[in-house]
């Protein structure tokens, strides 16, 4: 009996894909989540260096947060109980050492001190010095997320996504192109997920004379996609001039949370 080749080689890279999600290591002193019961509200974090974080995490930004679980793409234990640095489990992240806090816990915490009733699944897959184009659907990035994402909503509901990305597409011709090319990649995910009405934020970036052209067009998003909302800089500051410093990385994911919050409570609204 003969087999088509095609179809033993996609058996194989299955297997072998099954295999690397086993093998994703837990790291030390992570506690396991055994209790998940399929009913999390599931955010994707993703984009560049600020939101896989490059903050200080100080002492009061160590604790574990209240209800919330962070994905880890390891077969036999696939939630951890959250904690920073929440881009460890990135499955394309750069070396564990970059990673300290971004924006995603204030706003895990906010979205879980906002209903009690619900646990949070947060699935944070972010890699620094990245182009929008690097996201787009077809990209190695892209592919990453939907595989992490599709794992981790075994165990819960997708309610929304995050993205700060936009220090490598500061110069006007990315500029010009950044909110079309945004568009493909929210459209995209939407119909990868099946609801057209995922809510998407996106962030500012530090304000300076350089992404101030960035900045001014981003607003635009609610206005060029529905279901979507942006996150201003204004306050902020940075440890180094591009990556924000622990008070502000706090603070962007507080407004995170506060936009998130907006649209779903306006689409609770509509029904």
């Amino acid at each position: 009996m003969k087999v088509n080749k095609n179809w033993m080689l996609l058996f194989v890279l299955l297997q072998i894909q099954q295999l690397a999600i086993a093998q994703v290591e837990i790291f030390e002193g992570d506690e396991v989540s055994n209790q998940i019961q399929g009913n999390l509200d599931i955010y994707l974090v993703i984009g560049q260096s600020n939101m896989a974080g490059r903050a200080v995490i100080r002492a009061i930004d160590t604790s574990y947060i209240e209800k919330t679980h962070l994905f880890t793409g390891n077969e036999l234990s696939p939630w951890v109980f959250a904690n920073n640095p929440l881009n460890r489990y990135s499955s394309v992240r750069k070396n564990i050492r970059m990673q300290r806090m971004g924006p995603s816990y204030a706003f895990a915490r906010s979205m879980a001190a906002e209903n009690k009733d619900y646990e949070i699944g947060l699935v944070v897959n972010a890699k620094g010095g990245t182009k929008i184009v690097q996201w787009l659907p077809g990209t190695a990035l892209y592919q990453e997320v939907i595989i992490q994402a599709h794992e981790a909503l075994k165990y819960g509901k997708l309610k929304g996504i995050i993205w700060h990305q936009g220090e490598g597409d500061r110069d006007p011709i990315r500029v010009d192109m950044y909110l079309g090319r945004l568009e493909i990649l929210i459209n995209a995910l939407r119909e990868e997920f099946g609801d057209p009405t995922i809510p998407f934020i996106a962030g500012q970036l530090y304000e300076n004379e350089s992404r101030h052209a960035f900045n001014k067009m981003i607003l635009y998003l609610p206005d060029f996609i529905r279901n979507t909302g942006i996150v201003i800089s204004e306050g902020t500051n940075t440890k180094d001039g591009t990556h924000f410093d622990s008070e502000s990385a706090i603070l962007m994911g507080n407004r995170y949370a506060i936009e998130m919050k907006k649209i779903q409570l306006e689409q609770i609204k509509k029904k």
